[in-house]
């Protein structure tokens, strides 16, 4: 892969601060209306499950359809990236998270609510690809680590604001949570104009050689085992036939797909890049932060809502801390790296508070303070805060120019399955282990079990007693995720420690490519 002689020179130019500054407000404006669709919803889905008829696992799915499509096409993101014009394709994934939005604000069933979480979770892989990719361009290694600590400020910002939002709009009668999904839409409309407007990436013509096969073997592969982790436990049993089927087909599919990306001229995922020591432990640690703060977390909201019967508003209140954390931590963490040069310390810190938060949680019932809720999910924030951008800066430093898409997306990719992971295994546990419980204190009782086929329960309509064992099963089940996601965490102390410190270079991704192409 080349870059041609007359683009060379255009490529090699640095951008102006202002330039960049501006850049930069079209592109977190992006990555907010990625973070706000993936949030609104939080507080709401209880309520949107009930109404729709869905069950248990079908909140479930609702959440990993959209980390299913996101994750299987993140990789296909980032490649695309490297060959053809970042700006393009960005605007290109914000289009489709308005189709994704619009199909989800008038979905009539459950049905077509999950198969909408499609489209917005393919928009929302190439803006988890891409936004990363065009920082790391226009800005140095160095650098980057401010504008990381600014994305997570975002990310902190469109995460507290979603649920809260949500969460209001659901408790206003003239609105809904069908607005929940329209409310995105002006956002992604007004991200794409901004783009347009602000963003001046000069096109590095290559010849390109996408790996459709590669990619499409990978999306089958990684869709086979997600599907089967979602359904196994609830509609399936773990040591079923569906199992028998789906996991070997999963994993020779996989197979299938790495031969063809060794034979390849432009693989979706470069195998050489593993041959790199910071790629492959950033990798494995991307992949258990996924697994232990997607797995754990995405299920609070449920825990304030049906253990301890607060509102969907207040649901959304009482993430606060948690946000606070993250945006404290990420911002203070990306000026003090930037800084220094030095992040390895960050890393390791943010890692031992991500498995402690997680540790507390697993303390958790229908009976826990507020107060105390709070400290722990402050500690669990501010680990997430200066781990999680940081552990990508690591990655785009140490990785050739022309590698950037590729390594930024494969990080994203194995955090996003992860996350997939744990939601689906996590989401199965919950669901059996609050069937069981109910199971236990009120004997079997169809319609407010809340696993396998049962419909979530809304609690306004039963009466105190079996309310109130509902409440203790879904305190009991919630604390017990977190009892596995803690020791999951611990892997990601042991992968930061073992990474080898480098200075932080001071081009930008364009300026190293030109100088690589030279």
């Amino acid at each position: 892969m080349t870059v041609s002689e007359t683009e060379a020179p255009a490529a090699s130019g640095a951008m102006s601060r202002q330039q960049v500054l501006q850049a930069m407000s079209g592109l977190m404006m992006g990555i907010f209306v990625a973070i706000l669709a993936s949030t609104v919803v939080a507080n709401a889905l209880p309520r949107i499950v009930s109404e729709l008829g869905g069950s248990q696992s079908s909140y479930t799915w609702v959440v990993t359809t959209e980390l299913l499509a996101m994750t299987a096409t993140v990789p296909l993101w980032g490649k695309l990236s490297d060959l053809y014009n970042k700006k393009l394709l960005i605007q290109l994934s914000l289009g489709l998270f308005v189709v994704g939005s619009l199909v989800a604000g008038f979905a009539p069933n459950i049905e077509l609510l999950i198969v909408s979480r499609v489209a917005q979770g393919i928009g929302g892989g190439g803006l988890t690809a891409l936004a990363q990719v065009i920082m790391a361009a226009i800005v140095s290694p160095r650098e980057l680590g401010k504008f990381s600590g600014i994305f997570g400020a975002v990310f902190a910002v469109g995460t507290v604001a979603g649920p809260l939002i949500g969460g209001v709009l659901v408790d206003t009668s003239w609105l809904g949570w069908r607005w929940c999904f329209f409310l995105g839409v002006p956002f992604a409309l007004a991200a794409i104009l901004l783009l347009q407007r602000t963003l001046k990436l000069p096109t590095i013509r290559r010849e390109a050689h996408v790996d459709w096969v590669g990619a499409f073997l990978i999306m089958l592969g990684v869709s086979t085992l997600l599907v089967w982790s979602s359904l196994a436990g609830s509609t399936f049993a773990w040591g079923s036939w569906q199992t028998g089927v789906l996991v070997p087909v999963g994993v020779v599919v996989l197979a299938v797909a790495v031969f063809v990306e060794t034979k390849v001229r432009e693989p979706i995922i470069p195998l050489r890049l593993f041959r790199n020591r910071t790629v492959s432990l950033t990798t494995i640690a991307s992949f258990f932060v996924g697994v232990a703060m997607f797995g754990g977390t995405v299920f609070l909201s449920q825990y304030f809502q049906l253990s301890l019967g607060k509102s969907p508003t207040v649901a959304g209140l009482m993430s606060l801390p948690m946000i606070f954390g993250l945006l404290v931590s990420s911002t203070v963490s990306g000026q003090l790296i930037s800084r220094t040069g030095r992040w390895k310390g960050h890393l390791i810190l943010g890692a031992v508070l991500l498995t402690a938060g997680l540790g507390l949680l697993g303390l958790i019932d229908a009976h826990t303070s507020v107060l105390e809720l709070s400290l722990f999910m402050l500690v669990l924030g501010v680990g997430v805060g200066m781990l999680m951008q940081n552990l990508v800066l690591v990655t785009q430093n140490d990785v050739p120019a022309q590698d950037l898409g590729a390594a930024t997306s494969t990080l994203s990719f194995f955090r996003s399955l992860g996350g997939s992971i744990g939601v689906s295994a996590l989401g199965a546990v919950l669901a059996n282990r609050v069937t069981a419980l109910i199971t236990e204190g009120l004997g079997p009782m169809p319609g407010m079990s809340g696993g396998g086929s049962e419909t979530v329960p809304n609690l306004a309509d039963l009466p105190a007693p079996i309310a109130n064992v509902i409440r203790e099963a879904y305190g009991t089940a919630t604390s017990d995720l977190f009892l596995i996601a803690a020791p999951i965490a611990l892997l990601v102390v042991v992968a930061v420690a073992f990474l080898k410190h480098l200075p932080l270079k001071t081009q930008s991704g364009l300026e190293r490519l030109a100088e690589e192409a030279a």
